[in-house]
């Protein structure tokens, strides 16, 4: 952003007032710290804390584009054989329509405890029928060493004991167990790790909106946002509102503005829909936008 005189505000918005009394109260904003002037002979710019003051304070109703989109997804239906698909389009519906880097996460369901589960012997094969948190069913399909056949029921029974305490304490197994419950332990722990992974990831349009902005000429200087954004976009987003340069936790985003709001999906998982841009972004189109789509994904995956 280019700092603004006196001068330039009284010619641009036919401000009734001489630059000298405009000069005055930007001097009174800056010393409040609202404003900021990068350079003695340059004109000012917002601080931060100016932003801030603007989001929580100033914040104007969102504009035509952004009541046009929330008109658009109202009539929205599920037309996309995959989640990604719908994540794609509406992604790049929001860079289009606000020349910002639009991000948008899958849902994400936290790791569901265990609750009780079912050991049943087929041939080589041992299946493995689990109940998990809110009632979600599931099931394994292992290979099971012949000797373990006969741990099986004690190792079901020696399991619900456990969870009946909240948690399976693997370093109590009894000796005896040794081998089925091998088997178990790393399925599970496979089983974890195969959940977790289904709800990582997100998609992202606009980066070049995004490198188009003066603030981001450098494009040495977006380096680190861009490997967030493809190694680990969910540290991009770690609670919804908006955030100001600063105020968020990682350091690639200190030059930047975040308004991100999060969707539920019917399964009980959670995403994000984020907008990245320079601090002078349009805050009230931004926010009104990635609050449109997260309920459309509220909508439409419920």
């Amino acid at each position: 952003m280019e700092p603004v005189g006196s001068q330039t505000l009284v010619r641009r918005f036919g401000l009734q007032a001489s630059p000298a009394t405009v000069r005055s109260a930007m001097g009174a904003l800056e010393q409040r710290g609202l404003l900021t002037q990068p350079h003695p002979s340059a004109g000012r710019i917002p601080s931060q804390q100016g932003y801030r003051t603007y989001v929580d304070q100033l914040l104007p109703a969102p504009g035509a584009a952004a009541l046009q989109l929330e008109r658009e997804l109202t009539g929205l239906s599920l037309q996309w054989a995959a989640l990604d698909d719908l994540l794609l389009h509406l992604s790049r519906r929001l860079a289009d329509l606000t020349g910002l880097l639009s991000l948008i996460t899958r849902p994400q369901r936290q790791q569901s405890q265990l609750q009780a589960l079912r050991l049943v012997a087929s041939g080589e094969r041992l299946l493995v029928f689990l109940v998990e948190g809110g009632s979600t069913a599931s099931s394994l399909n292992l290979r099971l060493p012949c000797l373990a056949v006969a741990e099986l029921a004690s190792l079901e029974r020696w399991v619900a004991v456990q969870l009946e305490g909240g948690s399976i304490d693997w370093a109590a197994l009894p000796s005896h167990l040794t081998s089925s419950g091998a088997v178990l332990r790393q399925a599970l722990a496979s089983h974890g790790q195969s959940r977790q992974l289904e709800g990582e990831g997100a998609v992202a349009m606009g980066l070049a909106g995004l490198l188009a902005q003066p603030e981001f000429s450098q494009t040495l200087s977006l380096r680190p946002l861009v490997e967030l954004v493809e190694d680990a976009p969910q540290q991009l987003l770690p609670q919804p509102g908006i955030w100001i340069g600063a105020e968020h936790p990682h350091r690639a985003l200190h030059q930047c503005a975040v308004v991100q709001a999060n969707y539920r999906s019917g399964d009980g998982g959670v995403g994000q829909v984020a907008l990245v841009g320079p601090m002078r972004m349009a805050y009230a189109t931004a926010r009104a936008a990635v609050g449109s789509v997260a309920q459309a994904l509220e909508r439409l995956l419920r």
